[in-house]
């Protein structure tokens, strides 16, 4: 069975630093489990890197600036792209490393997952697109409990589809996903930083973005696609929403740092389940990294 590493962890953990120096040490190239930057024009608010011919600091990397940010993006179309993108890196001898902090994403691909087929409703979607995400998020919550310890709160899209499916097949979104035989072997290495050594990355991460011009994107972007976009969904972006309260510039940087650890204590959360995943401290995540991979993809 073929092999791919997979590097994980929350928000502003430091994945792509980390998979970056390990994909130039094992000859490798990166695919992005990353459910934003997949999308073009969402650049400095997904901290995505600077892509010269699909390539940046001498790394190709796949699936991101992949999709127009008005198109749909479900865990199948994703897993879909991400196999493809796989298959390609493998079938040209290279070592694929599948790197994100999408849970979702991640387990569709390691655990070849297969979720629920319920034909889409028009009508229901646009009744539940009405409410609020609150609304949503509470409704998912009665019909899902599992479901909703995982999901992101913040995902329109994706609660009202969940929702739908629950609805429709009345039975647990959660309980539906069929796994079946792994496609691949995979060595799972995640990062976990210490909450204050977090705090301080991500609080150090939107003064770049500032600096990198976010309020500018984000106001831009909201012009061009409107607030019914995924930009509503996204931290970094929902701050700035065109009907929000006139607030200082200053309380928009604090809700963006506390979305910010929100979503990372969601992400730990989902990828506490999995006893596969090796986790590792920051100061010395690369050298122990390399043990693990040398001694994964030696035969």
């Amino acid at each position: 069975m073929k092999k791919i590493v997979v590097i994980l962890g929350p928000t502003a953990s430091g994945k792509t630093d980390l998979s970056i120096r390990l994909a130039k040490r094992f000859n490798g190239e990166i695919v992005s489990a990353d459910s934003r930057q997949i999308f073009k024009e969402m650049d400095v608010g997904t901290a995505k890197p600077k892509l010269r011919r699909g390539y940046f600091n001498k790394v190709r990397h796949h699936l991101i600036n992949s999709l127009a940010l008005n198109n749909e993006l479900t865990v199948t179309i994703y897993k879909k792209l991400a196999l493809k993108a796989i298959r390609d890196i493998q079938k040209r001898g290279k070592l694929p490393f599948l790197v994100g902090g999408t849970g979702l994403y991640i387990r569709a691909v390691v655990d070849n997952l297969d979720f629920p087929k319920a034909v889409p409703d028009e009508k229901l979607r646009r009744k539940l697109e009405a409410k609020s995400l609150k609304d949503l998020f509470q409704l998912y919550k009665k019909l899902d409990p599992e479901g909703a310890k995982v999901i992101d709160k913040n995902n329109q899209r994706r609660l009202v589809r969940a929702i739908e499916v629950c609805l429709k097949t009345k039975q647990p979104f959660w309980q539906q996903r069929n796994k079946k035989k792994p496609l691949f072997r995979a060595l799972e290495i995640g990062i976990r930083p210490s909450k204050t050594v977090l705090a301080s990355n991500i609080r150090r991460r939107t003064d770049q973005m500032l600096r990198l011009g976010l309020e500018r994107e984000a106001k831009k972007l909201f012009k061009k696609y409107g607030i019914a976009s995924i930009l509503s969904q996204t931290i970094g972006y929902l701050e700035w929403l065109p009907q929000s309260e006139a607030r200082p510039k200053q309380q928009i940087i604090k809700e963006i740092n506390n979305h910010s650890r929100q979503y990372a204590k969601r992400q730990l959360t989902w990828f506490k389940k999995d006893s596969r995943i090796i986790w590792l401290k920051p100061k010395d995540c690369f050298p122990k990294s390399i043990e693990l991979i040398n001694r994964f993809i030696t035969p």
